[in-house]
């Protein structure tokens, strides 16, 4: 900090200069790249909806490919550019950025904005995620469902623009605290393949060599999928009670159906083949459950957390229907085989993978409190460091 601050002194001891975007960058907005123009190789390419999923901060390489012919009519992106996203289904998400520093030249399509300046690139990267840009940006955003921040918009946001030198120190200061966090989910995510390894070990059972029984869920379980009541998002009244879905919860509403403790099942969505998140989750207490989750009841907590664990870990294709809206029905759940330990070994299992997912998952302990900290730490210091006086 007091390098930055000697910095400052040294070179602008006025005050720091705000310039609006487009005063310090052409802003080229880009066209076309559907997904389904993607190769699997020839000139890089970033889409807009990779910046939201993939892309940090900065990237030298690309994950998707377009061809020659079809990358000579998109928006050029080079070495140094910034890719901003346009649009959002938020206002927290929109203009999203990621600075190009691969060594050649990329493009990009609709949706999204080519900052070309001269500037350090992840000094200005680094801005459009501080909370000054968040609340500039949402005073030039327009729609409701869709949220955009045109080009022409963005170009008229004000920002610090101080000295290289100062920006190139806060990138330095600032790139130490991403590779800090970066270590932690690297060694987070070792440890949850570790996790995926002991619960599959501990849950998965040879049908045909094992002396285990076997059930469906209606033997172990009772169905409560008649009591589940859909309702849409324009007719629900904002609420303390967690509103369940496929993918968990969805939303808090002023109501709940469901008072106890349940495992919900995904009835329907891509995530029951694509398994990106669990299909399974436990919920307690007082819930409103709507008719895209199977809803059941056991006799104990570590027969409930045990079926959850093995749904989450098998794999679901040979009972889910459907093609382009895959769907889990209450008569194919209830084909599906489910080992039975005895209920001491459940409950053996059931709390060794409950100790070992807590130091992967639990926000309040272990890894994910340390990452959760360290992220915190980032965002204070990068807002601080991205403070500046408006030179007079």
């Amino acid at each position: 900090m007091s390098r930055i601050d000697d910095l400052i002194r040294q070179h602008c001891p006025n005050g720091i200069e705000f310039r609006a975007i487009g005063e310090i960058s052409e802003l080229v907005r880009g066209n076309g790249l559907p997904k389904t123009d993607f190769a699997d190789a020839g000139v890089g390419c970033i889409h807009y909806g990779q910046i939201y999923t993939y892309y940090g901060t900065w990237t030298t390489h690309t994950i998707s490919f377009i061809s020659p012919e079809k990358a000579a009519k998109l928006a050029k992106v080079d070495p140094g550019d910034l890719i901003v996203t346009n649009t959002s289904e938020n206002v927290e998400d929109v203009c999203k950025s990621v600075a190009w520093l691969g060594e050649e030249q990329i493009v990009t399509g609709g949706h999204a904005t080519v900052l070309k300046h001269d500037q350090d690139p992840k000094y200005l990267a680094y801005y459009l995620q501080t909370a000054q840009f968040h609340a500039d940006k949402k005073r030039h955003a327009t729609g409701t469902k869709v949220i955009d921040v045109s080009a022409k918009r963005l170009a008229k946001i004000r920002i610090p623009v101080p000295p290289l030198e100062v920006q190139a120190e806060i990138v330095r200061v600032l790139d130490l605290f991403q590779s800090l966090e970066a270590e932690l989910e690297a060694e987070l995510e070792a440890r949850r393949r570790q996790y995926a390894h002991y619960r599959d070990l501990l849950v998965r059972v040879d049908r045909d060599g094992s002396d285990i029984a076997w059930a469906t869920l209606p033997e172990v379980a009772k169905n409560l999928d008649s009591q589940r009541r859909p309702v849409t998002k324009s007719a629900r009244e904002p609420g303390p009670y967690p509103y369940y879905g496929a993918s968990g919860v969805v939303d808090h509403v002023n109501g709940y159906i469901f008072d106890g403790d349940y495992l919900l099942v995904s009835e329907d969505g891509a995530n029951l083949l694509a398994r990106s998140s669990p299909i399974a989750f436990s919920s307690s207490g007082k819930v409103w459950v709507n008719n895209h989750a199977h809803v059941l009841q056991f006799p104990s907590y570590a027969e409930r957390r045990y079926v959850e664990i093995y749904l989450n870990s098998i794999d679901l294709a040979p009972w889910v229907a459907g093609g382009a809206q895959p769907k889990l029905n209450q008569a194919n759940l209830n084909r599906i085989p489910i080992p039975r330990p005895s209920l001491p070994e459940q409950q053996r299992i059931v709390a060794i993978l409950d100790r070992f997912d807590a130091l992967v998952n639990d926000l309040s302990v272990g890894l994910p409190a340390e990452l959760v900290a360290r992220r915190r730490q980032y965002e204070y210091y990068r807002d601080r460091l991205l403070s500046f006086e408006e030179a007079a």
